[in-house]
């Protein structure tokens, strides 16, 4: 095979180019359908990823109870507490209020798992929300 023959092959078009043409790039596609999200949205879903995937490392996950990994829970709760905080004049009280309580509501269950305790201030996410004690019980 000559050089010129292996640049006529390269050259023709291929079976495949017609229906290649006529599918819409799933990327364009995507990134259409994402350009529709509110803001508002796509925050709220990330925090409500970070939560659950804190909460089954605490050993909160009713079908896995038995697992618990405090680094990862500590890493994920950091995180959410930074997303929280930078986007709380975005999210205004009405959706930032319940995604704090299921904050701190981590919190302190990373507290009660943990048998060594940080330092007031020193816990997951605290360098953000201030030191998390529980409340006192009501007698």
């Amino acid at each position: 095979m000559t050089d010129a023959d292996a640049t006529s092959l390269s050259d023709a078009p291929t079976a495949s180019a017609p229906d290649e043409a006529a599918r819409p790039d799933p990327l364009s596609t995507a990134s259409r359908d994402i350009a529709e999200v509110p803001a508002v949205e796509i925050i709220s879903t990330a925090a409500l990823h970070l939560m659950s995937a804190a909460a089954v490392n605490l050993g909160l996950a009713e079908d896995l109870p038995e697992h618990k990994d405090l680094d990862e829970a500590r890493s994920l709760i950091d995180s959410l507490a930074g997303l929280l905080d930078a986007a709380a004049p975005s999210l205004g009280h009405h959706h930032a209020a319940p995604l704090r309580d299921g904050l701190r509501s981590l919190q302190l269950a990373f507290r009660e798992a943990s048998s060594i305790q940080d330092e007031p201030g020193q816990g997951p996410g605290e360098k953000y929300t201030g030191p998390v004690f529980p409340k006192a019980s009501a007698r």
